[in-house]
């Protein structure tokens, strides 16, 4: 009978930032700082484009879908963070790590199809000037940034087992990829 190892993982210990006591409200005032002018700057971008009505062409539609999910990427991990120096708190929980690595996959995943949608946005305006207005409809558009929401589902959900692969690691300290 082969014994194998019985114990699992319930917090990760976080090994990001290794910053001395002594500069660390600096650098928390300079994340807060970077993290507060993105966030201010996306919505602005989603405020304006939304307000003005000659931004109503589909390429500034899908720039404001961008924005919102660079906004919600940001919104992922930058607070767990500040709040982590703060604390000085250097373990995450295991159902904490797996939510947060699923959702910032996901905001990923609907960054990629969002751009790619953008391109064929821009395609479309540069190779058939002519008939830009019929192809890119306001129904084309909505339906390409849903079908950008529900293909960024499968990728992000498929990378999360990379994750739970860590538990199951021989050794304490595990260097991610990415």
């Amino acid at each position: 009978m082969r014994r194998e190892n019985q114990s699992s993982v319930s917090e990760f210990l976080l090994l990001v930032l290794p910053i001395w006591p002594e500069p660390q409200s600096m650098f928390f005032a300079l994340f807060l700082g970077m993290y507060l002018t993105l966030e201010l700057g996306n919505l602005l971008i989603i405020m304006r484009l939304r307000l003005d009505p000659h931004f109503q062409t589909p390429m500034y539609f899908f720039l404001s879908h961008l924005a919102l999910t660079d906004v919600s990427l940001s919104s992922i991990t930058i607070p767990k963070m500040l709040m982590k120096m703060q604390t000085q708190q250097k373990s995450m929980s295991y159902a904490q790590c797996i939510s947060q690595m699923s959702f910032f996959s996901l905001f990923i995943c609907l960054d990629n199809f969002l751009l790619k949608v953008m391109a064929y946005d821009r395609y479309v305006t540069i190779c058939q000037p002519l008939r830009y207005t019929t192809v890119m409809r306001q129904e084309l558009c909505v339906s390409l940034g849903a079908g950008s929401c529900f293909s960024a589902v499968s990728p992000s959900w498929c990378k999360t087992p990379s994750v739970l692969t860590i538990s199951s690691s021989t050794s304490s300290v595990t260097s991610l990829p990415f």
